[in-house]
């Protein structure tokens, strides 16, 4: 179990320390382009390339039509988010610089992260905010400050 964590924690580390490139990237295509829409929509046709790539080339996932036509909706939303995501991300970080964009991006997923473990929204496990939790969400934004601070 321990090896599964630690395999789980640098994975984790590994794909936040990769968001700040795709941002940098990102925002170099907009340039290019013109628009950071247009930027948000180039980076989500390759993505979307490359995983029909690795399904086709792993044959490991099947899609489970009948359970998806019978999901609400808005599960479908994540999609939406992410789209709003990539393209505000890539008008932002030229202005603030990756730290800075970065360290709010992170602060607001906490207090996102708290209110919907609190309430056990999205079928989430219910962890109530304790004054441990916030005092964390303090500390971060104690560290967004000396980002753009210094």
């Amino acid at each position: 179990m321990p090896s599964r964590f630690l395999l789980l924690v640098v994975l984790t580390v590994i794909t936040g320390g990769i968001l700040p490139i795709q941002a940098g990237l990102n925002s170099r295509l907009a340039r290019a382009s013109g628009s950071s829409v247009i930027a948000a929509l180039i980076s989500f046709l390759v993505g979307t390339v490359a995983l029909v790539l690795y399904l086709v080339i792993t044959r490991r996932e099947a899609v489970q039509w009948p359970a998806l036509k019978a999901v609400p909706l808005w599960f479908f939303a994540g999609g939406l988010i992410g789209a709003f995501y990539v393209a505000v991300i890539t008008y932002i970080v030229p202005g603030l610089g990756a730290a800075l964009t970065f360290s709010l991006v992170v602060t607001g997923q906490m207090v996102a992260a708290m209110v919907i473990d609190h309430y056990g929204w999205l079928g989430m496990t219910v962890k109530e905010i304790s004054l441990g939790r916030i005092a964390g969400v303090i500390l971060l934004v104690a560290g967004v400050i000396m980002i753009r601070k210094f």
